[in-house]
């Protein structure tokens, strides 16, 4: 399918790069810094007891079902104030998430695609999660982070969509929307009235009641190629926005 595009929002992760073991090395640092400074607590919260908490605390505050920083925080205090432990330790317990957080290994594609449809259109940057762009070294790729923790709501909400629209001075029909989450990213971007993308890097068959994607790739290179063919900023016409 061709069609043209004045600009792009793009989830991270699972997108970008796998989060699963950026997850693994969380616990596992987490798990090293209270087995040092609180071993109270990593004696109560092993790793898997603090991945049930985790999810617990998800559950009993969805109200901050967009700020999964707050809701991180929430789970280490929890795990503190229950095991007996120094919640003065919160602050540094959370910097031992941060760095994990952000210490990432892309996938192969990834930073070469990124360069060549950062050169074509705006990008901007629409995750649900915590990375860090600039932490990471890829803010000069990116007109703009929009996270859902600032926004106030989280994908697939059509206002974050929306608001990044706005913020990249387009209409809503003219920015594609590229994320791995069939819910989240694809079915979300196209109730907002983006075009979507849907990167499957897994071979997964796409299940969805209602929607099926604009575009489908393996991998962001394979986007990169697509958006060669196809009108973009530099060459559409500007168009009334959304």
């Amino acid at each position: 399918m061709r069609f043209p595009i004045r600009a792009i929002t793009i989830d991270l992760d699972d997108t970008v790069w796998p989060f699963a073991p950026i997850g693994t090395r969380i616990e596992q640092a987490l798990d090293a810094f209270l087995r040092e400074h609180s071993p109270a607590t990593a004696e109560r919260y092993p790793i898997e007891r603090m991945r049930a908490l985790r999810a617990q605390m998800f559950a009993d505050n969805a109200h901050l079902a967009h700020d999964v920083e707050a809701l991180r925080q929430l789970t280490i205090e929890h795990a503190l104030r229950d095991s007996g432990g120094d919640v003065g330790l919160l602050d540094a317990a959370y910097r031992v998430f941060h760095a994990e957080r952000n210490r990432i290994e892309f996938y192969p594609d990834s930073l070469e695609a990124l360069a060549r449809i950062a050169a074509r259109v705006p990008m901007a940057a629409l995750t649900n999660g915590n990375a860090d762009i600039e932490h990471i070294g890829l803010s000069h790729l990116f007109a703009f982070k929009l996270a859902a923790r600032e926004h106030g709501a989280a994908k697939p909400d059509a206002s974050i969509f929306h608001a990044a629209c706005t913020r990249l001075g387009c209409a809503h029909g003219d920015v594609l929307h590229v994320g791995d989450h069939i819910e989240m990213d694809v079915a979300g971007a196209a109730r907002a009235g983006l075009r979507s993308c849907w990167i499957n890097r897994e071979g997964r068959r796409w299940e969805h009641p209602e929607l099926t994607p604009d575009l489908q790739f393996d991998t962001l290179t394979a986007l990169a190629d697509w958006l060669d063919t196809v009108p973009t900023a530099a060459t559409t016409p500007d168009r009334t926005r959304s």
